[in-house]
């Protein structure tokens, strides 16, 4: 339930303008969020790179929670996106500053999935209430 929680969370910080096109008094929650958003991007981008781990290592749910673990692998991989589309600048600051060629990696891969960030937010929100919902009904 956690994870679904977080994605949904995640997932309301990378698409502020759905969330302020549906209450106005948002803006003021969402500035109060915005200096910490590369740091909970940080922190959701290695929680959800830790999910696919823990997915690819717990295959067998395949045989017993199949609906579960594609869940719980497409949640991660979107966490991982979403993670590093927010904190591309902070991890640009502190892990990649000595070394330019994976600077411009991580430049080039920021510039292929910012375009989808709207849709990848959305479809993150869906996600996460899906987890959540499945974690009452597969586990």
């Amino acid at each position: 339930m956690i994870w679904g929680i977080s994605l949904i969370f995640l997932s309301i910080i990378a698409v502020p303008s759905l969330l302020l096109s549906k209450k106005p008094n948002a803006k003021e929650l969402l500035e109060k969020i915005e200096p910490y958003q590369g740091w909970i991007g940080l922190v959701l981008c290695f929680w959800g790179l830790w999910g696919v781990i823990s997915a690819i290592l717990n295959m067998g749910w395949l045989s017993t929670a199949p609906i579960w673990w594609v869940t719980f692998l497409v949640g991660n991989l979107i966490s991982a996106g979403l993670g590093f589309l927010l904190s591309s600048s902070l991890i640009n600051k502190l892990l990649l500053s000595k070394n330019e060629a994976a600077k411009a990696k991580a430049a080039e891969l920021r510039e292929k999935i910012a375009p989808s960030q709207g849709k990848l937010g959305i479809v993150g929100i869906g996600v996460g209430a899906w987890m959540i919902a499945a974690s009452f009904l597969f586990l």
